[in-house]
């Protein structure tokens, strides 16, 4: 499937979508020696669309929609190159695979450890132990990359298992 040349750039679903912030984020692509492949720009695409965190996996199903022949591996470097830009950040919830969502979006995580519901907090919320760490420690966290296990609302209700 080939791209649009009307400068619009094509969704997994084919409407145009955040097609000015995906030419700048190639742009910086660019400016680094990198290229403007079609691969990066859908996966782009796909990342700006709204939606929840999403693995690799997952982003190379939504990707490979528009652009079969792209490969898992093609998506993880791109992610990689993007997370290395600061365009993107990925995220640990619990025990499954590391998630990607936009870096403008700074959010910390509380992951439920019995149902794994998620909880996005401002990383405001996280500043005490950001300071704590930093003061005792002279260790700088950063809670975009990991999520804080307990229990939800629902399942502290549950009696405690061994």
């Amino acid at each position: 499937m080939g791209l649009p040349t009307d400068g619009a750039t094509p969704g997994v679903d084919g409407d145009s979508v955040n097609a000015e912030q995906v030419e700048e984020v190639l742009d910086r692509l660019r400016e680094g020696g990198g290229r403007a492949t079609t691969s990066r720009r859908v996966l782009l695409t796909a990342l700006f669309e709204e939606g929840p965190h999403r693995t690799a996996e997952e982003l190379a199903v939504e990707v490979q929609l528009v652009a079969p022949d792209v490969h898992l591996s093609t998506i993880y470097r791109n992610l990689d190159e993007l997370e290395r830009l600061g365009v993107v950040v990925h995220a640990h919830l619990g025990h499954g695979p590391a998630t990607y969502h936009l870096a403008s979006e700074t959010h910390g995580h509380l992951v439920c450890e019995f149902c794994d519901a998620a909880v996005e907090a401002p990383e405001e919320f996280f500043a005490e132990l950001m300071d704590a760490a930093s003061k005792k420690y002279n260790f700088a966290i950063d809670p975009r990359h990991f999520a804080v296990l307990g229990r939800c609302a629902a399942c502290a209700q549950l009696p405690a298992t061994n």
